[in-house]
This record gives structure tokens, C-alpha cells and sequence, in this order.
């Protein structure tokens, strides 16, 4: 059934240390607690140490393209500013990072000899991580592609899979012993949609049949990817995709079958090839006549991965309209809450979605790569009271609990984000972090979020 509009009413503290105490109790000790971050949103240095261009370098300086018109080229100064950083995540009792690798700062050129300078500046980092008690996990590709490989076709070339393999395994060998989980991509889809059907991401391209090409290419890469990192003795390997959930409109048929199609367009388009080695008919459809799917591609795609990393943040309600195009639906939305960016809060679809992968998909581990919500957050005498925010984790966390004791395999949970910071085409506009900062040396300054997320981090719910 759809869902009913949730009450944005913050609970009590009486409530929440009641509901803090029971969800905890679902969750096994090994469970990880993590926050997430991505390296062109958050490291800044784009001219520094051999970095070369990437295709946001490139995008953020198109006119019109980012809201405010900025770029990543300080960001929150991560990069300088890392001992900082992971010293305020241990603060926090944050014992698991996730981060990724920028590719354009191992190769600046896209592929031939590496940059040591940006190999070096991830051997301190994961140290200092390590050092301090908290695990990483590694993105090879969170879309800041090297602009030398854009010029030569990108993701719409073939030959950019074993590039990309290359490039993973030259990593994994400089930081495998001391990182054990290794995510190939994030959110493939928009990297093929957003990058190149409706241009809001880079490279900005606004053409369906690039769409569909890029999409294959990036599984493609994905499972050469995990071909190298197994070759280099990685533990665990994984991909990361960006699932919303969609529930009918109603209970009628035509809203059932809306919803089928929707899927098949959305989080089907890439969980189908990935577990089960084949494409819904309508993307297959679609890309015969491209003739880019060639003999033994999908049997690739679908060898196993150690873990299906899962980024959730709204779902939708979907309602049969043959006038609104080939999908033949509209979507709406599903009750009157939303974060700063619009989208619907209803945390009762991480539940349904991990149930819904559980039992449509042969089993594979989980791990919540991403969960959060941006809202209009204002600092106020040094603090920055979110309750909003506050209430939004509560009430995933809640979800996810009710998933785990209905017998989904979830590993782990990486909150977004650790830090305010560039939200890609919205620039600095929109706030995901549990820690309230401004571009550059601006302080960082916990939110009240981040208060709440390090009492869960810890194990504690008093």
C-alpha cells in the first residue's frame, strides 16, 4: 500500500531514548556505523600535486550549469585539511568511512604513468584513518572522470572498461593491505542519466542513445573493475547504486503495471545485469539496435559481488497516465514532508526496498552506502539546532531495523554526509552534513545531528 503522510513533529526525548534502546538491539555488534563522503565534493586542490581535469572542472565553469556558480575547487579543503577531519569523525566515535578515490588525481591524463603525489596523498589519509581507529571503504568512481578520457569518448567508449581497470588495480596495490571493501561505482544511472540525457550532471550532454551506451560501458567497467581487484587480492568488492522505492497510486492494475515499468527503467536498469545477468525487456529493447552488448558482456556483469551497496533517500507514488510519454506514468507525491531538495521523507521505503531486494534477487549482503536529507539549516550562537535532520535519521534507522528483523543481510549503514559541502549541480546551496561548515577554512561545527548520529555510532541510547 501507498504511504501515509508522516507527522514532522520531532519525537519526544522520553520517546526517543525508548525507541533508541529498542532499535538498537536489532542490529548485530559488527554492524558498521559510517559516514560518507565523495572526493570532488569534499578535497578541493583541483590544480594541486599533479591533479589533472575532470569532467566537473570542466562542467563547473559552463555558464548557468551549478546554482550558485560555483565548483569543487576548494570544496570543505579536505585536502589539506584531512588530519582535522578524521580527528572530529574518531570525536564523533565514527569507526567507518567511506570515501572515494579521485581519479583524475592518480591519473591526470586518464591512463599511462601514475601521479605518485596523489597516490602518496591517499596513503596519509588512509593512514590516518587507520591510525585512528575508524575503517575505510573505497569508491573507485563517485563521477569525477579525468577530462583526457572524456576527450576520447568517456563512458561512451568501449575502450574506457579496461582504463578503468587499470586504474583500479593500480590503487588496490598502493592501498589494499590496509583497505579490505572496494566499491567499483556510485550510482551508475546518473552517470549515464544525468551526465548524458538531461545534462545536469557532467559531461552535460542531453542524448538517450549516449544514455544507454555510457550505462553499458560503466557495468562493463564495473565488472572489469572487480576482475583487477580480485587479481589484486581485494576481500570484498561491491557496486553502489542509487535505488529510490515506488509504491502504485492505488491498488488498480494499471497503477501496479506503471510501477513495474518505472522500475524497469530506474533501479531495474541496473540490478537486473548486475544479479542476474540480463536487462529488462525495455532496456534491451532499447540497446539491440545499439549493437553495444556484445557476446559474454552480461556474463561479466553478473559475476558475483561480495556485498550490493544501496543509496536510498525517497520513494515515490506512481499513477498510470498514457499521456505522459513511453513510460506511461506520472509520478507523484507521496504526503506533504520534503527536505530542501524536494523530495518526499518516507522512511518506510528503506524498509520496503530492502525487503523488496531480498526477495526479488538471488541473496547477496547489503550495505547502506548512503542515507540523509539536506535541509535549510541555520547557524545560531555557534550551533546548528537540526532537528529536522534528527528526526529524518531516526526514523530510517527505525526502518532499517524493522528490515533487519525481517531477515535482510544488512551490513552496515554510511550516513550522508559527514560534512556540509558541493552538492554537484546545486553547488553549496543544499546542506547534507551532520557537521555545518562553508567552503574553505570555515570551521567545522557539529550539528545536533551529529550528536545524535555519534550516540549511535558509539552503541550508546541513553
Amino acid at each position: 500500500m501507498p504511504p501515509e503522510s508522516s507527522s514532522s513533529a520531532p519525537f519526544t526525548a522520553v520517546e526517543a531514548r525508548r525507541i533508541d534502546a529498542a532499535f538498537h538491539r536489532a542490529f548485530p555488534e559488527d554492524f558498521r556505523w559510517g559516514v560518507a563522503s565523495s572526493a570532488y565534493q569534499i578535497e578541493g586542490a583541483v590544480r594541486e600535486d599533479g591533479r589533472g581535469p575532470s569532467i566537473w572542472d570542466t562542467f563547473c565553469e559552463l555558464p548557468g550549469k551549478i546554482r550558485d556558480g560555483n565548483s569543487g575547487r576548494v570544496a570543505c579543503d579536505h585536502y589539506h585539511r584531512y588530519p582535522e577531519d578524521v580527528a572530529l569523525m574518531r570525536r564523533l566515535g565514527i569507526r567507518n568511512y567511506r570515501l572515494s578515490v579521485s581519479w583524475p588525481r592518480i591519473f591526470p591524463d586518464g591512463a599511462g604513468k601514475p601521479n605518485p603525489r596523489g597516490l602518496e596523498f591517499y596513503d596519509r589519509l588512509i593512514d590516518e584513518l587507520v591510525n585512528s581507529g575508524i575503517t575505510p571503504l573505497v569508491t573507485l568512481y563517485h563521477w569525477d572522470l579525468p577530462q583526457a578520457l572524456e576527450d576520447r569518448g568517456g563512458w561512451r567508449s568501449r575502450e574506457i572498461a579496461p582504463v578503468f581497470a587499470d586504474y583500479a588495480a593500480t590503487v588496490v596495490r598502493r592501498l589494499g593491505d590496509r583497505v579490505k571493501t572496494w566499491v567499483t561505482h556510485n550510482e551508475p544511472w546518473c552517470t549515464a542519466v544525468l551526465g548524458h540525457e538531461t545534462g545536469q550532471h557532467a559531461p552535460g550532454m542531453r542524448d538517450r542513445r549516449s544514455a544507454l551506451v555510457a550505462a553499458h560501458h560503466a557495468l562493463l567497467g564495473h565488472a572489469t573493475a572487480m576482475e583487477a581487484l580480485r587479481a589484486e587480492g581485494a576481500e570484498r568488492v561491491g557496486i553502489t547504486l542509487n535505488l529510490d522505492h515506488f509504491y502504485p497510486a492505488t491498488e488498480r492494475a494499471p497503477d501496479r503495471e506503471a510501477v513495474r515499468r518505472v522500475e524497469a527503467r530506474q533501479t531495474r536498469w541496473f540490478l537486473d545485469p548486475v544479479l542476474t545477468g540480463r536487462y529488462p525487456e525495455v532496456i534491451g529493447e532499447e540497446l539491440e539496435p545499439l549493437e553495444v552488448v556484445r557476446a559474454g558482456d552480461l556474463a561479466r556483469i553478473a559475476q558475483r559481488v561480495d556485498f550490493l551497496g544501496v543509496n536510498y533517500y525517497s520513494a515515490r507514488l506512481v499513477q498510470a497516465d498514457p499521456a505522459q510519454g513511453p513510460e506511461q506514468a506520472r509520478i507523484v507525491p507521496p504526503g506533504d514532508r520534503v527536505t530542501a531538495m524536494g523530495w518526499p521523507v518516507v522512511p518506510e521505503g528503506l524498509r520496503d526496498l530492502l525487503l523488496k531486494l531480498h526477495e526479488a534477487y538471488p541473496p547477496v549482503p547489503i550495505i547502506v552506502t548512503e542515507n540523509g536529507a539536506a535541509y535549510q539549516d541555520r547557524l545560531d550562537g555557534g550551533a546548528v539546532d537540526d532537528v529536522e535532520r534528527e528526526t529524518y535519521l531516526r526514523e530510517h534507522l527505525l526502518a532499517l531495523a524493522e528490515a533487519v528483523r525481517a531477515g535482510v543481510d544488512v551490513r552496515g549503514y554510511y550516513l550522508w554526509t559527514l560534512m556540509d559541502n558541493f552538492e554537484w549541480d546545486d553547488g553549496y546551496t543544499k546542506r547534507f552534513g551532520i557537521v555545518y561548515t562553508d567552503p574553505g577554512s570555515a570551521p567545522r561545527i557539529p550539528k545536533r545531528s551529529a550528536h545524535f548520529y555519534s550516540r549511535i555510532a558509539r552503541g550508546l541510547a541513553e
